[in-house]
This record gives structure tokens, sequence and C-alpha cells, in this order.
């Protein structure tokens, strides 16, 4: 069947004026004037607010996962480990999150944090401490955080969604240490992931139980018993207390996933 025309009588409007911006068309009211790309990139002088417009954002974030692809590439095996950046040093969390970041290594996957203090610093140290690479993902915030001391290999983003792509991309497993809403955060989206098969099955560990025991629980309770998840779904998550279980259940998800390549 021929198509047939929107227009009668086959006729079509005349063409109006256009202007071209790159891959961009405008038309009629949309057409502007003034400067071209090109002037405006050599020209030093007048604002500078066009920095933070989105198409610049664009180039920016494109040059983030660059720039985090490239320096991610080659680090070995990894397990990304969630935790407060409040957790103080004298406080029993911040040991054992350097306990288990040393378990981590001897088992030779390298660690990967937010890069920050609390118990993020404490994994990476323990990690560092027992001749294992420390990796620190951070990110811009109001207040100044920066870097811990005990990384290794730190990359610094300014967009959340590029640096949780790298923690996803170049891990093998996920750890939640005791944590607030940063944590939260990356647990239900790693969860989200995993269940919608956007990325391989890997497991999901609660480390703590006495922190973590209430939202299984709800989740167990409220979610699965409600139908909102399926048995398999909470199947996905891992809570223990033992550093040794933790890393058994990482160890056996990799094997698991070697055999399967």
């Amino acid at each position: 069947m021929s198509e047939q025309s929107e227009f009668p009588d086959g006729q079509y409007p005349e063409r109006p004026v256009e202007r071209h911006k790159g891959p961009v068309v405008l038309r009629r009211d949309r057409r502007e004037q003034g400067s071209t790309t090109d002037q405006r990139l050599l020209d030093s002088r007048g604002p500078s607010d066009w920095v933070h417009t989105d198409p610049w954002r664009v180039l920016r974030i494109q040059a983030e996962f660059v720039e985090g692809f490239g320096a991610l590439a080659e680090v070995p095996r990894a397990v990304t480990v969630f935790g407060s950046a409040r957790t103080k040093r004298d406080n029993p969390e911040y040991e054992l999150g350097r306990n288990l970041g040393g378990a981590l290594a001897a088992a030779g996957f390298a660690v990967m944090t937010g890069g920050g203090p609390g118990a993020m610093e404490a994994v990476n140290r323990g990690a560092a401490e027992a001749g294992g690479f420390s990796v620190g993902l951070g990110i811009e915030l109001p207040f100044e955080q920066g870097l811990n001391p005990w990384v290794d290999l730190g990359v610094n983003f300014r967009y959340f969604f590029a640096r949780k792509t790298m923690f996803v991309k170049y891990s093998q497993a996920f750890i939640c240490l005791p944590g607030g809403f940063g944590t939260l955060d990356e647990l239900f989206e790693a969860l989200t992931l995993v269940q919608t098969k956007k990325v391989t099955k890997f497991p999901v560990v609660l480390f703590g139980t006495e922190y973590w025991g209430g939202l299984y629980d709800w989740i167990a309770k409220s979610l699965l018993e409600g139908g909102k998840i399926g048995e398999k779904d909470l199947e996905l998550l891992h809570l223990t207390d033992d550093i040794d279980d933790a890393v058994r259940v990482v160890e056996d998800s990799y094997q698991a996933w070697e055999d399967s390549h």
C-alpha cells in the first residue's frame, strides 16, 4: 500500500528558512542570531557562564566516563565496600572495616570505596596495610571531604551517576558496612540492577546483623509478603557478622562467574 501524504493534494509547505548549529537545525523563531561556535571558542572575552550550560556539562560527563574507564581498566578483580563517612577511628566499626579490607586483600581482591573518611578510610587502610590494591572513587560535595591517605588509586567525580557506573562496572561484589543515606542509595541501586538483570548477578552483603537486621526483616515481611518482590529477590542479600563468611560469599560468587565464562 502506498503511503499517503498528510498534506492535501500532495502539497508540501514551503521549506522555512533555517540555521544550522552542527547537527541541530533551527527554524522560524528558533533561529538565533549572534556568534558562531568557533567564534565563542576562540574569543576569550565575554561572560563565562556558558561553561555551566547543559551542552558543556555533557562534555564534562563524557570526560568523567573516559577518565574513569581509563583509570580503572586494569584494576584486578575488586570488591566495593560502602559505609559511613562519619565512623570515628575509635569506633569498633572502624576496626571492623580495617580487618575486612585486609581479608579481601589477602583473598586477592582489590578494594574500592568512596575514598572518603570513616568506614571508607578503614577499608582502604586495611587493604593497603595488607599489601593489597586500594582504590577510592571520590565525589565533589558541598563540604570538603577529599580522598583518604590510604588510597593507592584515586579518581574524583563531579557526578554521582558516573561514579556509580564505575563501582558497578569494576566490582565483583558489594559489601555494605553500617552507613547512612549514601550507603542505602548504593545498596538499593545495586539490588535493582541485579534484579532487573542490568548487571550479571553478584552478591550484595549486609555486614552487621544488629545494624541491618531491621531493614532485612522489613524487606522480608513488607516487600516479600506484600508481593512487591519475589523469593529470589530476597536471596540477593546476604546478612552476616563474620568476615570469613563475607569473603567466602564473594569468592564463591566469583568462582561461579569464572566457571560460566
